[in-house]
């Protein structure tokens, strides 16, 4: 009986003086992608999926199906869905080996509303350049959002990100580990 009233107790310490940790953590891992539309060429279309871009892969091959593809279109968006919001610290974005221009011009905007796909949302950065297969990361500074979005305003292209980071603090609760 002293035994179940000493681990009782000690729950219940733990629980009521749980410390917290925030990690930064890249949440984008966990999230859900979609996008403007796929390219729709069986030959290549089947490495474009919008999910490649959050999937932990830096590679920027587009022919090792680590990259999404829209078709070309006129104001091309690709998004991921968080699942929460969140206080957003970076962004990091890989792009293509092949056509990094593509990305050219892009906003990175982060919000919780989904009026025009997202694609109202607060701006955080535009992409002016990055070099072919490399990876940039975007200040963000705490802006908080459920999406985030890559949005092409006004220009009839393709949009190619091979990797989309998203660095948030995430609270862990250290009880009932060991801390």
């Amino acid at each position: 009986m002293k035994g179940i009233f000493v681990a009782a107790l000690v729950h219940a310490v733990c629980f009521i003086s749980a410390a917290t940790e925030s990690t930064l953590q890249n949440v984008a891992l966990g999230g859900r992608a979609t996008m403007s539309s796929q390219l729709p060429d069986t030959n290549i279309g089947q490495f474009g999926h919008a999910m490649n871009a959050i999937d932990g892969n830096l590679n920027s091959n587009y022919y090792q199906a680590s990259c999404s593809h829209t078709d070309r279109e006129q104001s091309p968006w690709w998004r991921v869905d968080l699942l929460s919001s969140y206080k957003i610290e970076y962004v990091t974005i890989t792009v293509t080996n092949t056509v990094p221009e593509r990305m050219n011009g892009a906003e990175l905007l982060i919000g919780d509303s989904l009026a025009n796909n997202g694609n109202t949302n607060p701006r955080c950065a535009i992409i002016t350049t990055i070099s072919s297969g490399e990876t940039q990361t975007f200040q963000c500074n705490g802006m908080v959002g459920r999406y985030v979005n890559l949005f092409l305003r006004n220009k009839l292209e393709y949009l190619t990100p091979c990797e989309v980071q998203v660095f948030a603090y995430v609270e862990d609760q250290c009880c009932p580990k060991t801390c």
